[in-house]
């Protein structure tokens, strides 16, 4: 017997009672039939509902070679009737980024021609993955056009055609269908094939925000919230300006400008500790002798190579170290010898990894005083 669909005849529905077909051990829970559900199961993108079967936790629900399984925490007893509850939240929230999907990738298609390759409602957000070019302006645009078709709060048609007015329906579809073809179709919007939840009209979508656009396969991957879940990540980014403007003592509007400012000063106050970093290498470098120079900065160095060469020389073998968090950023060179036996020896001792050709290795040191250092590179490159 197979499953009526009652999530398919009235997507309003949470709450109804239904028969158990049976109920099989399935990992740590359990697999259970219905004679009828408005528990949709996982499919065309849209993540399945949740809420309790009786005094059982419905946790997933997927539908297999047409029979529907509610996986749940406890069993039920085959042939008793129950009250399913299906999460009325999470639905909302489901059904609100498919309608919105449907909304945008209809308009997406209408204006350049693409089709919907890939759709999925992950936790994050909406992602559409469309087979062609888009910039940020052309999605901004169509987010605009999208949320017009909300605002109008245009009807969500459900229908199953019969064959002829099928053949005569142009309607999107990444697959063919055998059989009953479901349409859903939203005035000005979409015409698209479809098993998933959608609202009777398009107000109670609430809203579409596009927060994410790259380029993917040769195409884009657009990704969008809707409804409540756009709602929360503007006030969370509301909240961060907010905070941020306060931090910068200005006007929330101001921000970008102060921000841009701060970057500068940044900029330039790295660029004068880098040179002063290097003064005092040079200056620290004149009290280094013989053939093995090791020089430690008192600051981290821009270019640790380029010291080392310059400590090197154009006979000998230079090394210099640059601190940080833990350890060094260290460079070695030397135009005559072949410096990567000593690189892998130093690494061996005080731990760490670094590389390069046979003239200028550069890595990180984690351990070891200069001191250490410069007497463990003498021994190997003796």
């Amino acid at each position: 017997m197979q499953t009526r669909k009652l999530y398919e005849e009235d997507a309003e529905l949470r709450a109804f009672e239904a028969k158990v077909l049976s109920c099989r051990p399935r990992g740590e829970g359990y697999a259970v039939v219905l004679d009828r559900t408005a528990f949709f199961p996982e499919g065309g993108g849209q993540p399945a509902d949740q809420g309790m079967l009786g005094d059982a936790r419905v946790l997933d629900v997927h539908i297999t070679e047409g029979e529907i399984a509610h996986y749940t925490d406890r069993a039920l007893d085959v042939g008793s009737v129950v009250r399913g509850e299906v999460d009325d939240a999470r639905r909302m929230e489901m059904t609100q980024q498919h309608s919105g999907e449907h909304i945008f990738s209809g308009l997406t298609h209408r204006e350049f021609g693409y089709d919907n390759v890939g759709f999925h409602i992950g936790r994050d957000a909406v992602t559409m993955d469309f087979n062609g070019p888009m910039t940020r302006e052309d999605a901004l645009r169509i987010e605009r056009m999208a949320n017009e078709v909300i605002w109008r709060n245009v009807p969500i048609e459900v229908f199953v055609p019969d064959k002829e007015e099928l053949r005569q329906l142009e309607y999107r579809s990444k697959k063919e269908i055998e059989g009953d073809v479901r349409i859903v179709r939203i005035e000005g919007a979409d015409c698209c094939a479809c098993c998933g939840t959608h609202f009777a009209r398009t107000g109670s979508i609430g809203q579409i925000k596009v927060v994410g656009i790259q380029n993917y396969k040769g195409g884009v991957r657009i990704s969008i919230l809707c409804g409540v879940r756009a709602l929360a990540w503007e006030d969370a980014a509301a909240e961060t300006l907010r905070e941020t403007a306060a931090l910068l003592n200005g006007k929330q509007e101001e921000t970008a400008e102060r921000v841009a400012r701060l970057l500068q000063e940044r900029d330039s106050l790295r660029h004068d500790r880098e040179a002063l970093a290097l003064r005092l290498f040079e200056a620290q470098a004149q009290a280094e002798s013989g053939l093995v120079r090791v020089v430690s900065a008192a600051a981290p160095l821009a270019q640790p190579g380029k010291a080392a060469a310059w400590l090197a020389g154009e006979n000998g073998t230079g090394m210099a170290l640059s601190p940080q968090e833990e350890g060094w950023r260290f460079a070695l060179c030397s135009p005559v010898r072949d410096v990567r036996p000593a690189t892998r020896a130093l690494i061996g001792r005080f731990g760490g990894k670094g590389g390069g050709p046979a003239d200028l290795t550069q890595g990180i040191l984690c351990s070891g005083t200069e001191a250490e250092i410069r007497a463990a590179l003498t021994e190997a490159m003796a």
